[in-house]
């Protein structure tokens, strides 16, 4: 452990890890809206905050529990098209409260190319939310649709299929085959478009002509 007069003890959430300081103030020097984005095990969490004297206002934010409950997804609620989708619900939720632009907050996640963080914000982008962010970060078409899973499924299935019933199990217990996993995001895609289309529509229209 380090030790002497000039030491400083590391602030509490830098020491947890939750927080990387330096990151953080170069954020909110920025004075735009956050796109948090957070990974656990099972989940993808995206919130959109903004900077307060008194901390984070959260003014929208989305789980990959609601794509399961509200959107009927079957697929695994952390993974690159489930990032993907969560991204479409929070750019959605972010026009809904009049947010047009945000930067994109990873917090300690490394930014590792094609990572599931920037399939989130390739989802908040397409929904029309505009976040810098360089498209040579951003998964492929190939891998937001779930492609690589469905043809790591077939070939499974085909050379081991006890292994394929171990793996895909929790796909198949939802009643999804894990080879139509792109057609079942698509599915789920265009379900959340239409959703969140019609709201912003209907919010429109319920405004006051001036």
């Amino acid at each position: 452990m380090a030790r002497g007069g000039r030491y400083k003890v590391p602030l509490k959430r830098r020491r947890k890890g939750l927080t990387n300081y330096y990151k953080r103030i170069k954020m909110i020097i920025s004075g735009k809206p956050r796109l948090v984005v957070r990974k656990t095990i099972k989940h993808i969490i995206a919130q959109i905050a903004i900077a307060k004297p008194q901390g984070d206002l959260i003014v929208a934010s989305a789980h990959s529990r609601e794509l399961v409950k509200k959107f009927n997804w079957l697929g695994n609620t952390n993974n690159t098209p489930a990032g993907y989708l969560i991204g479409l619900i929070i750019g959605y939720k972010a026009l809904q409260k009049g947010i047009k632009e945000a930067i994109l907050d990873i917090g300690l996640h490394r930014a590792v190319r094609g990572a599931v963080v920037f399939a989130v914000a390739k989802g908040a982008i397409d929904a029309g939310l505009h976040i810098p962010c360089g498209e040579s970060v951003i998964p492929d078409e190939y891998r937001i649709r779930g492609e690589h899973i469905a043809k790591y499924a077939e070939l499974l299935q085909s050379t081991n299929p006890e292994k394929y019933q171990r793996q895909f199990s929790l796909y198949l217990k939802r009643g999804l085959p894990p080879e139509k996993l792109p057609e079942h995001f698509e599915e789920v895609k265009k379900a959340i478009i239409n959703y969140y289309t019609k709201l912003l529509s209907q919010s429109q229209e319920a405004k006051p002509s001036s």
